[in-house]
């Protein structure tokens, strides 16, 4: 898959702290990709870093088959977590200044705007005050400034912040539609539940350095630790074949842990032979976050 971003062996250093660490990664075009890192892990400094805001003490960048320069910004999208907007200011103005500085003529950008509050049916708030509007509103007005001028990157940093849950599955549906259209997401968050919902490949950045690149599904693959769980119907024999650890028993489930992959059969072969009436037998792969935690802790 082609990548939209690039970035190889970046370092950034602050007065003699150094933030970030040869790190290398890419970013595929039209994909849903997951910047993760603990607090001072040096994610914020590589945002920074791609959208130009600083520059990177060595190391390359680049974007859209091009080294990173001054007229890329205008081709990304950064939905800090942070809020960034003027609360003095009429959201709808506000949008268009926002809109007209990523380089759309103000025709064109009072029409996409109205088009964007009127997707999220809050048309009527073009003339209200931004310190008018709840902190939910606010993610709203900031997540449309973001994307309004159709950005080839987008970056996303805690997008669901202040959000119910309607409107964050509301957000997701609209994030996704873009990757559908074409736009690139890096989205940047400390919940693994939503980065396993939306996101096709991660990066995990810790104490500025890249520790863990690639899918979603080939990353819990490579944790796995061989663990089923069987849900039956019938009494469980005492006996369990010398393979298998019970790791959890309950009245009508168990959890084992087995030696290798080819275990589960025979495993499941001996538990019908034994009369049992099995209702599921799944695998349990490991949680983003169970796999953050001892990336971090390690």
């Amino acid at each position: 898959m082609e990548n939209i971003l690039s970035l190889d062996q970046i370092v950034k250093s602050y007065n003699q702290h150094l933030a970030v660490d040869r790190v290398s990664f890419q970013v595929p075009r039209n994909a849903i990709f997951g910047l993760l890192g603990p607090n001072g892990a040096g994610k914020t400094s590589l945002i920074r870093i791609i959208t130009t805001i600083i520059k990177a003490d060595s190391g390359t960048v680049w974007f859209d088959g091009e080294k990173l320069g001054g007229r890329h910004p205008q081709q990304i999208g950064y939905m800090p977590e942070e809020r960034g907007l003027y609360r003095k200011m009429k959201v709808g103005d506000h949008l268009l200044y926002l809109a007209q500085l990523k380089g759309l003529g103000k025709l064109e950008a009072r029409q996409a705007i109205q088009d964007w509050l009127e997707k999220f049916e809050i048309a009527d708030w073009w003339p209200k005050k931004v310190e008018e509007l709840s902190k939910g509103m606010q993610q709203k007005i900031q997540f449309i400034a973001t994307v309004v001028h159709r950005p080839k990157l987008l970056i996303l940093d805690e997008p669901f912040s202040g959000l119910d849950p309607i409107n964050t599955n509301l957000l997701k549906q609209e994030i996704r539609m873009l990757r559908d259209e074409g736009a690139s997401i890096i989205f940047s968050t400390h919940r693994m539940e939503q980065v396993e919902e939306i996101c096709e490949q991660i990066v995990l950045i810790n104490k500025g350095e890249n520790v863990l690149e690639g899918p979603v599904a080939a990353i819990k693959e490579q944790f796995k630790e061989n663990l089923f769980r069987v849900d039956f119907v019938g009494e469980l024999p005492a006996d369990f074949p010398d393979m298998t650890r019970v790791v959890r028993r309950e009245a009508q489930s168990v959890t084992v842990q087995l030696p290798d992959d080819g275990a589960s059969n025979r495993l499941l072969e001996s538990f019908l032979q034994k009369g049992l009436t099995i209702r599921s037998f799944q695998e349990i792969l490991p949680t983003l976050n169970e796999i953050f935690i001892k990336q971090v802790a390690s």
